[in-house]
Order: structure tokens, then C-alpha cells, then sequence
């Protein structure tokens, strides 16, 4: 294993210190518990608190900031963060108005969130992100997982509520949004746990895995490296199935790379996917493409689709100002 730590216990901490240390004008860190806030809270409007797994970064500590998340709490690699630190980071940011908590659909994430709500002292709410398609076509079930449209819900709620939308009016908003949301990803390579120091997973050079989860959870199935064109048909094929759009609605296109993918190959996926979407009938109203939503240094990537109507649409465009998103 070749990764520029120190100990390998301290990377979590050590990185949350430089990150903090680089974004000073954003961003304020709690050491004990740990979690980041914005360095200038409004206390006066819903308080976005979200976190999950480290590893995955810009999520989520990379979106604190005006226009998206008033406080994230990272965990260790890939394990959620802990109800005191969710309490910590509440009480830090949150004022009359209350909590939206964005909640990634893992059982840790979901279990430690709901312990922490148990223990609020204000009013609060909480949305459940799962937009993992390659789990189940279904619909919106129990076993998705939580993936890089986690990243839609934080920017347009986010949006929202520094708009001053109450409490009630994000929580409809955000689920609105997961519910309109898909993704599905396939990986190339596995990814290595600075703890673990080994692979989380053995794949044959000349395989991907299809469907994979961003904790190198195995996917729909492992199959043979296709053309990237074959590998974005199938992508959409599970993810328009399960949203459902119909002829001529606006999407959101967004192509996420996994941690170890150049972002040439990533504006190729956008391409071949944006082609598609376009035959079938769909318009991509707005992109984004780039390291989003990781897992360490797979090599891989994303894609999701969020249908846009024009509330949607506005609040996207809406400004934001984070470390890992600003327009």
C-alpha cells in the first residue's frame, strides 16, 4: 500500500486539520467531537447538517458553506460519524428555525442519525437519500443505498433554505428531489483502506464491476471491460427506468468520478451520456462533472440523473459557496 499518511489512524484527523487549515474563509473545524461548520453560521434559517463515512471526499465536508450544508461530520474511512458529533455540530450551527439532517442510506449513517434526533432539543426533520439504482429498480427501497445524489439534494435544498424556507418546505423539497434522482456507477479497480492496507476487493484486470457501491460494495455483477458507450447504455438504462422521465423533461447530468478516474475520460462518459439522453428524448438542462462523490482511489465512475421542474432548476442555478462547489 503506497499513501501519503503518517499513521494511518491519524488520516481522518490530519486531513480534516489541512482541509480546515485551507478553507479558513469558509470553514471553521471541531476537533472534540469532530466535525466542520460554516464560519459564519445564520442562525436565522434551517441548518443543513449531513456527514457520513470519510473517504469520499469532497463529501460531505467539502459542501459546507453559503448555498449548501451549515455542518458535515466526518466518520472514519468509510464508517459514520457518531451521534455526539452530529449533537456537536447542531448545536454549533442550528437556531429556532431547526434541522434538516441529510441522511446517506447506510444502516451505521441511519442508525447513529436516528440516535441523535432522539436526543434533539429543537425541532428537526430528515431526509433519507437513496438514489442507488443498481441495488434495486423497484423503487425507492429500504436496501438503496445512498450515493452521489447526495450531493443534488445538499446543493438545492441548501439553496432553499438559505432562501429562508422553513423546516416543512425542505424536508418536501428534499425528498421531492431523491425521489426524482438515480445513480449507478461501475468500477475498474477496488480501492485500499488506509487501516485495512489491503484491497477491499479482488478484480481481474480486464473486469469491471457494475453497480458498485461507494464502499467498493459489490455491484450487479462483474463483467468484462466494455466500450465506454456500452457501459453509459446500460448506466441509464437502470437509471431512466426507475425515474422515469418523460419526453422533453429537463435533467440534471451528472457525471461523478470515483477517485481515480482523469477527468478526460469523465467528459467522455458525459458525452456518450448526454447523446443519450438526447435520442431518447430527454434535454440535459444542466451538468456536472468532476470528483464528487469518492471512494479513496478507485478508478471508476458515476452517473446520475436528477428530472428537473423550474423550482428545481432555480435552485441549482442558485449561488453556492463551498470549498468543493462555488459558481
Amino acid at each position: 500500500m503506497k499513501k501519503f499518511t503518517n499513521l494511518p489512524s491519524d488520516v481522518v484527523y490530519e486531513s480534516a486539520l489541512g482541509f480546515a487549515a485551507a478553507h479558513a474563509d469558509i470553514v471553521t473545524l471541531n476537533v472534540d467531537p469532530l466535525f466542520v461548520a460554516r464560519k459564519h453560521p445564520n442562525r436565522n434559517k434551517v441548518a443543513l447538517v449531513s456527514g457520513g463515512g470519510s473517504g469520499h471526499e469532497p463529501l460531505h465536508i467539502g459542501y459546507v458553506g453559503a448555498g449548501m450544508l451549515d455542518a458535515a461530520c466526518p466518520g472514519e474511512v468509510f464508517t459514520s460519524p457518531t451521534p455526539d458529533q452530529m449533537l456537536a455540530a447542531c448545536k454549533a450551527v442550528a437556531g429556532d428555525a431547526g434541522v434538516l439532517y441529510i441522511v446517506k442510506n447506510y444502516a451505521g449513517d441511519v442508525m447513529n442519525f436516528q440516535m441523535a434526533m432522539d436526543m434533539m432539543d429543537r425541532e428537526y426533520a430528515s431526509v433519507l437519500v437513496n438514489d442507488d439504482v443498481s441495488v434495486d429498480t423497484a423503487g425507492h427501497n429500504a436496501q438503496r443505498r445512498g450515493v452521489a445524489g447526495t450531493v443534488v439534494v445538499e446543493k438545492i435544498v441548501g439553496a432553499a433554505a438559505e432562501r429562508g424556507a422553513n423546516l416543512a418546505a425542505c424536508k418536501r423539497l428534499a425528498d421531492r428531489v431523491n425521489a426524482h434522482t438515480a445513480s449507478m456507477g461501475v468500477a475498474f479497480t477496488s480501492c485500499t483502506v488506509p487501516e485495512a492496507g489491503v484491497a477491499t476487493f479482488e478484480i481481474g484486470a480486464d473486469e469491471m464491476e457494475v453497480g458498485v457501491g461507494i464502499h467498493g460494495e459489490p455491484g450487479r455483477r462483474r463483467a468484462t471491460v466494455q466500450p465506454a458507450a456500452v457501459i453509459v447504455d446500460e448506466l441509464l438504462a437502470a437509471i431512466l427506468k426507475d425515474i422515469t422521465p418523460k419526453r422533453g423533461d429537463e435533467v440534471l447530468l451528472f457525471v461523478n468520478g470515483l477517485g481515480g478516474t482523469p477527468l478526460m475520460e469523465l467528459y467522455l462518459l458525459y458525452r456518450d451520456a448526454s447523446e443519450h439522453l438526447s435520442r431518447a428524448g430527454f434535454m440535459p438542462a444542466r451538468s456536472l462533472v468532476g470528483n464528487y462523490t469518492t471512494s479513496l482511489e478507485m478508478a471508476g465512475a458515476s452517473i446520475t440523473v436528477t428530472v428537473l421542474d423550474e423550482e428545481m432548476k432555480a435552485l441549482w442555478d442558485a449561488p453556492v459557496h463551498t470549498p468543493a462547489l462555488r459558481w
